[in-house]
């Protein structure tokens, strides 16, 4: 038995949800999302609260039984946070040059290579960008959905990876880098 798959989900007041066939819709001030739970698990919606059962007669192997009941409690909690509360993550820039602005969701990065790179972000997805003077750029980014915004996130590391040696590259904000040290010089 899944520890996190038995914990019921609180409603929050302002969310619906509903639960058609073993696919779950989340309504929300934010935004509205979707999700297919597998046969294998009995989805409950009952006093405010959701909760996630194994389904016994299901011929699916027990080990996996147990990660998708964990599994999908996950994926609709996170659901639930994001259509109430939302997702934020901020991107800083750090290397001399290193800069970006966006045109509504069209996002120009300029990273030290010959050209600039553009990317398009989907329609859910707000985008904000910050270059104040003496301080490093920074990505704003908000959106309901957790899953969409972690790989657009993933995206946008992959243009500059951060790197050890100087501490350069696009990293979430607080982000501590261990430093290594270059070579050092041989002794004589």
């Amino acid at each position: 038995m899944s520890r996190i798959g038995k914990l019921p989900i609180s409603i929050p007041a302002g969310v619906t949800v509903a639960n058609n066939g073993g696919v779950i819709t989340v309504k929300g001030p934010k935004g509205e999302l979707t999700q297919k739970v597998d046969s294998s698990i009995i989805v409950k919606i009952e006093d405010n609260q959701i909760v996630f059962e194994i389904d016994e007669n299901s011929p699916v192997n027990t080990k996996q039984k147990q990660a998708f009941h964990g599994l999908y409690r996950a994926l609709v909690n996170n659901m639930v946070v994001g259509v109430s509360e939302g997702y934020k993550k901020v991107l800083e820039l750090v290397g001399v040059g290193y800069r970006v602005s966006n045109k509504g969701n069209l996002i120009e990065f300029s990273l030290g290579y010959t050209h600039p790179i553009f990317i398009e972000l989907p329609k859910e997805v707000k985008v904000e960008t910050k270059s104040e003077r003496n301080q490093n750029p920074l990505l704003i980014l908000e959106s309901a959905d957790k899953q969409l915004i972690g790989l657009i996130c993933a995206k946008i590391r992959s243009f500059r990876k951060p790197e050890p040696y100087k501490g350069k590259g696009i990293l979430f904000q607080g982000e501590v880098i261990r430093r290594k040290s270059g070579k050092s010089a041989s002794a004589k």
